[in-house]
């Protein structure tokens, strides 16, 4: 969810393990760039790229799902989706939250990145483990694992 380029969509498709992926994002020139990205690793026949936001043209559940999501404040400019999480920058991540739960089979689990200027997340039902955290020069980024609780 919100391929972007595809980085993780790719490296999910060159997983032995894995089946199937697919890669959503609601830029289309973004989807574009993800599947120069998997034609050029050899797994585009493993990925189906859909352009939709969030989970609008999307059915059916996955034992995965990994969503690098806007995340950062609305600055009052120009609204980029790209990095544009809303007014207080959580808007996107709190709407995906919601959705997910349609979407994930039994057991299944979601990484989640998001920011320190995010603010405080709601669990909406997940159990939440942070698996790592990056500091950089204005903000902590989080990669967290969510689990239906």
């Amino acid at each position: 969810m919100g391929t972007g380029s595809g980085i993780q969509a790719v490296t999910a498709a060159q997983n032995f393990d894995v089946d199937r992926v697919v890669a959503t994002d609601i830029n289309p020139y973004a989807i574009e760039a993800a599947k120069r990205r998997a034609e050029k690793a050899g797994v585009i026949d493993k990925i189906d790229f859909v352009i939709t936001d969030l989970f609008d043209k999307i059915e059916g559940g996955f034992d995965w799902i990994i969503f690098n999501p806007p995340y950062l404040p609305s600055n009052g400019g120009i609204f980029d989706p790209t990095w544009d999480g809303g007014r207080t920058g959580r808007e996107t991540i709190e709407r995906f939250l919601k959705q997910a739960k349609k979407h994930l089979i039994l057991n299944g689990s979601i990484l989640l990145v998001y920011s320190s200027e995010t603010g405080k997340l709601d669990q909406y039902g997940y159990q939440w483990k942070i698996l790592e955290e990056e500091k950089l020069f204005f903000e902590t980024l989080y990669c967290a694992l969510l689990t239906l609780t």
